[in-house]
């Protein structure tokens, strides 16, 4: 099967079982709010942030209010996350330069994006793909980065080399997409220790499937 025909394949059976609209499982009520979930999660799961963002969202309502945020009260509030101390002390520092420079509206572009502290590309890109509805890039987590290794997509072990190998593979309107996509996957079967090749919709074409076939 040819790269091209393959990814479609990929795209058709993944959207067929999960769906094509699929979004973030972050929880979230607007732009600032959005952002800010986006930007706690990395090394933590939606899970774990969505635990602790309904009492941070009910006392920071705005960028402004992060930005002049007391920082031991604000540690407070995300104690609960991993690298807690630095997540706090970059949030207050990006959101004051939200406030500050952009007016309050977080960037629309990945470069712009990328100059705030703490965000790296791949919050940039579910920022821009959520809200703007605009892909730059691939946002390309743990799960993003297991599938695509096991479909041969990808050989390469760094989020931004992955994110690279997926751009030249997959067509860019389905840049937002395929993350989506193979998050699902990779929470539903496709799992790090004990992954579920019988029931995988790519079975019949996974180079690591593990199902058999005559």
């Amino acid at each position: 099967m040819e790269n091209g025909q393959y990814v479609n394949t990929i795209l058709e059976r993944l959207g067929r079982r999960y769906g094509r609209d699929l979004t973030t499982g972050l929880i979230h009520h607007g732009m600032t709010e959005l952002f800010v979930a986006v930007f706690l999660s990395p090394q933590c799961t939606d899970k774990q942030v969505n635990k602790v963002t309904p009492a941070l969202f009910d006392r920071y309502r705005r960028f402004d209010d992060y930005a002049k945020a007391d920082l031991r009260e604000l540690n407070g509030y995300l104690s609960g996350l991993n690298y807690y101390k630095t997540k706090a002390r970059n949030l207050k520092r990006s959101a004051a330069i939200i406030t500050g420079r952009f007016g309050g509206r977080v960037p629309d572009t990945l470069g712009e994006l990328m100059e705030l502290p703490g965000v790296g590309r791949k919050v940039a890109n579910v920022v821009l793909n959520v809200w703007y509805k605009r892909d730059e890039g691939i946002a390309v987590d743990t799960h993003c980065a297991r599938v695509s290794r096991r479909l041969g997509l990808s050989r390469r072990a760094d989020p931004h080399k992955i994110e690279a190998d997926l751009m030249r593979k997959v067509p860019k309107d389905e840049w937002g997409k395929i993350s989506n996509l193979f998050i699902a996957l990779g929470r539903d079967v496709c799992k790090a220790r004990a992954r579920q090749c019988y029931g995988c919709v790519l079975n019949d074409i996974c180079p690591s499937s593990n199902v058999r076939r005559r």
